[in-house]
């Protein structure tokens, strides 16, 4: 009888064996091992290992899409913006990034190898974050995907019933 799926925790699906980018690697070696390696998204670690963001699929779709210059209203020959400046550049900046720190989320989300799967869950969806890094001690040890969650609902789901005719 296989383990109850929330009484596992993160440290026990996560991949250890992580591939994680510098804040100055190209977008487009980003790309390549995202490709090559057939992974959503990458941690973006200082020289010490400390997670300081995450480049996903999303950030390098977001880079490609067609960049919207904001809207304005006109009052009396006024020009009033429908957005606050910040969020303009800041979409700016991720379409014209060149680097994971021009385009990575940050702060970056991430968990603990001691959380539990129904943890890793909610703040899954909760912030729309996907891969997870796993830090110990601040420093990265590993990631977790959704993939991981329903591989170990596959296991469990599936235990022995695979032996069928």
């Amino acid at each position: 009888m296989n383990e109850n799926p929330q009484q596992r925790r993160v440290g026990d699906i996560m991949t250890t064996e992580v591939i994680g980018v510098q804040p100055d690697t190209r977008v487009d070696e980003i790309a390549r091992l995202m490709s090559q390696y057939h992974i959503s998204g990458l941690p973006v670690v200082d020289s010490d290992n400390y997670v300081v963001g995450v480049v996903t699929e999303l950030d390098m779709i977001v880079r490609n899409t067609h960049f919207k210059l904001p809207s304005f209203f006109f009052i009396f020959d006024n020009m009033i913006p429908l957005e606050m400046p910040g969020h303009y550049r800041d979409r700016l900046e991720k379409v014209l990034g060149t680097t994971a720190s021009e385009i990575m989320s940050e702060p970056a989300v991430t968990i603990s190898p001691g959380a539990t799967i129904e943890e890793l869950a909610e703040l899954m969806v909760d912030r729309r974050m996907n891969p997870i890094p796993v830090v110990k001690d601040d420093r990265l040890v590993g990631i977790v995907s959704r993939s991981d969650i329903i591989r170990l609902m596959a296991e469990d789901f599936g235990g022995s019933e695979g032996e069928n005719g």
